[in-house]
């Protein structure tokens, strides 16, 4: 008997930029703008749920829960929780007979794999494509030139490959506030120079950035050759993941 959708996932299908050669060949992109979750909003969720907690308590509950997670996956531990199991993952390779962690070659990262409870979940999910979007700037994919990487993760001090449509910052980066952006909250963090900015293409450098979440974007006035009167904002939807060295 098949599983009656309880929820559905707006996507838009998009240029897939893993097979740029390919004729035609589109990935769905979930609908996410304004959807984010933080442990604040899922404090008032209790609340609403019926929690007779006070708001602050059951968001302190929430963020020691996340700093004590943290911790523990700082000491090599896995993480499992009711959605999902963290695992701690060391990227690169070894050579010959070194044992030394070199940061210039390996990473520290995290595989994340969801529960049967999250996957029984995620069965009652439909999915309404919303069409082609075609047309306006658009990052479709970030790739790590130090790994090889598109899953997210970057190297500070590395090159990273941005992908897209009519992405090419101008004027010149510093001028106007312009550039390519990394912020996580607590900063933004300018990302150059830029050894390749074009329209379809940007290359450049990650400053040396402490381990964390961040968020992508680009301030550009640039538009098919000429330049708007305000930059606008390109955001990735990905967040990228900086390993603790």
């Amino acid at each position: 008997m098949p599983t009656i959708n309880k929820h559905y996932w707006k996507a838009w299908l998009r240029k897939n930029f893993l097979t740029q050669d390919v004729e035609n060949d589109l990935k769905a992109e979930v609908s996410t703008v304004g959807k984010t979750q933080r442990n604040a909003d899922i404090a008032r969720l209790i609340i609403e749920s019926g929690s007779e907690l006070q708001f602050e308590t059951l968001l302190d509950i929430l963020n020691r829960s996340d700093r004590h997670r943290l911790e523990k996956l700082q000491e090599g531990y896995s993480v499992q929780t009711l959605i999902c199991r963290l695992s701690p993952r060391i990227l690169g390779s070894w050579t010959g007979g070194s044992k030394a962690f070199d940061p210039a070659r390996h990473k520290l990262t995290l595989d994340i794999a969801p529960t049967a409870e999250m996957r029984a979940a995620l069965a009652e999910v439909g999915v309404d494509i919303l069409g082609i979007r075609e047309g306006g700037a658009y990052i479709g994919l970030v790739t790590d030139v130090t790994t090889g990487l598109t899953d997210g993760t970057i190297t500070p001090g590395g090159q990273i490959v941005i992908s897209g449509e009519k992405i090419k910052v101008e004027p010149p980066e510093g001028a106007g506030g312009v550039g390519v952006f990394l912020t996580n909250g607590s900063g933004t963090h300018p990302v150059g120079p830029l050894a390749i900015n074009r329209p379809k293409e940007i290359i450049s450098i990650v400053p040396p950035l402490p381990p964390g979440s961040y968020s992508l974007y680009i301030l550009t006035r640039y538009v098919r050759g000429k330049l708007l009167n305000e930059p606008r904002k390109i955001d990735y939807i990905t967040p990228l993941i900086v390993g603790d060295r």
